[in-house]
């Protein structure tokens, strides 16, 4: 992968100045009347990188689904870039939003590189289909993903972690100014979470993209995530910088274990 080296302990981008990329406004949300988000408000700024972490069913997937317009919320309102995510419609979304879904399956056969080049049908001509200037995208998220030596493989002949590889490169193909990712480290061996985490911080800092990542490994999101939200029972615990939220008190109380273990420093 082609990135830089970047850490959450760099300072922040710039953000909240303006209209935000991703709001969530009084957000409520349930699968068949079980309640799973409760009054959320949460509000991501051009150019940040935010880690949503929490136990299991905390609601950390159910947030994403609901940003990208994927669930409808039951109260409350999501918009992107200002703009009220059902006066949208899908084209429209893409073009704000791209999704890098947790071990999503492929139902037919593709070579990687028509894989990733799905990332640009949000840009390409309704006609003539992908343009040079596509063409271009798609050459360069793999390169920039590292998934050269995989061009011309059956995608659905990979691993999964391969695989989960060349949906990043989807996503980044598509160059929208907000990325979502739902635990983009799964099924990756530890030098690949790393150089995901990197690529992630690189887009971030390089290209503005703003960044929110469901993450369940507390070590990953404190070293690359400036800003750190923590999801419990459905609502929002706490919401600040690494160093802010993940204190003994409130890590033993959402995760039930202690901080040291919680992020690898016992």
């Amino acid at each position: 992968m082609t990135v830089a080296a970047a850490s959450a302990t760099a300072p922040p981008p710039a953000a909240g100045r303006g209209v935000p990329v991703l709001a969530l406004e009084g957000v409520a949300a349930a699968y068949r009347q079980r309640e799973v988000l409760v009054g959320i408000d949460l509000a991501v700024g051009a150019g940040e990188r935010v880690a949503l972490v929490g136990p299991n069913g905390a609601g950390k997937s159910t947030l994403l689904r609901v940003a990208a317009g994927v669930l409808l919320p039951t109260a409350g309102q999501v918009r992107l870039l200002g703009r009220p995510i059902g006066e949208l419609d899908r084209v429209a979304v893409a073009r704000r939003l791209a999704v890098v879904p947790q071990g999503a399956s492929l139902p037919f056969a593709a070579r990687v590189e028509e894989v990733v080049a799905l990332g640009r049908l949000p840009h390409e001509h309704p006609l003539l289909g992908l343009g040079p200037a596509d063409r271009a995208a798609v050459a360069a998220a793999i390169e920039r993903v590292g998934i050269g030596h995989l061009v011309g493989r059956d995608a659905r002949e990979l691993s999964l972690g391969e695989r989960q590889l060349v949906l990043l490169a989807l996503a980044v193909a598509q160059g929208s100014p907000l990325l979502v990712l739902d635990e983009p480290t799964v099924h990756l061996d530890l030098r690949h979470q790393v150089e995901v985490m990197a690529l992630l911080a690189d887009l971030n800092d390089r290209d503005g993209t703003a960044v929110v990542a469901v993450l369940h490994d507390l070590r990953l999101a404190a070293r690359f995530f400036p800003r750190i939200v923590v999801l419990d029972r459905g609502r929002v615990a706490a919401d600040g910088a690494p160093g802010e939220v993940l204190g003994p008190e409130l890590v033993r109380a959402v995760f039930g274990v202690d901080v040291e273990i919680a992020l690898g420093t016992a």
